[in-house]
């Protein structure tokens, strides 16, 4: 079985990895940190906004079962892209809206999934589309978050949403349980 590996930043990662953890055709979520400065930053020190990084999520899927097109419509439907360095209350440049491709191939698709949402939000797209680099996988109780605290404030406040709206919007693309 062949796959591919995006890393993409909406926001909180927990957000994200609770989506596609959830995806039909998705075989991997790992939440992490991506495109910052520092080496191997912790949580405390991206969550300072001074590292460059951004909370993202890598998301290793097979494209026989889910093209990366679609990848990036769900992305796309489940964060604001046209808000700078900010999901909701999430505010600093940790959470800013970002695909990070590993291939040119990624990036020339993108780059046509990004024009269409550009042109259907009025131009007001300010996604970051660059190459991955300086990855870091965050810290083990990161990893699932959703899964493992559906109780705890943020999750049910801000990522039980999201998952709701993913479930309505891509019924057919929802994991059979």
């Amino acid at each position: 079985m062949a796959s591919e590996t995006i890393t993409l930043g909406g926001g909180c990662f927990w957000c994200l990895e609770a989506v596609y953890e959830l995806v039909d055709g998705v075989l991997a979520v790992e939440s992490g940190y991506s495109n910052g400065h520092v080496l191997h930053p912790s949580y405390e020190q991206v969550c300072e906004g001074d590292t460059g990084h951004a909370e993202v999520v890598r998301v290793s899927f097979d494209p026989e079962r889910i093209p990366l097109r679609e990848v990036l419509e769900i992305f796309f439907t489940i964060h604001d892209p046209t808000t700078r360095n900010r999901q909701g209350n999430d505010v600093g440049p940790q959470y800013r809206s970002g695909i990070y491709t590993h291939s040119e191939e990624q990036a020339a698709v993108a780059r046509e999934v990004m024009a269409e949402v550009n042109e259907a939000l009025g131009g007001r797209v300010v996604t970051e589309l660059v190459p991955e680099r300086n990855y870091s996988r965050a810290e083990a109780y990161h990893q699932h978050y959703f899964a493992n605290n559906p109780g705890q404030g943020y999750c049910a406040f801000v990522v039980a949403p999201k998952v709701e709206k993913f479930r309505k919007t891509f019924k057919s693309r929802v994991r059979a349980a």
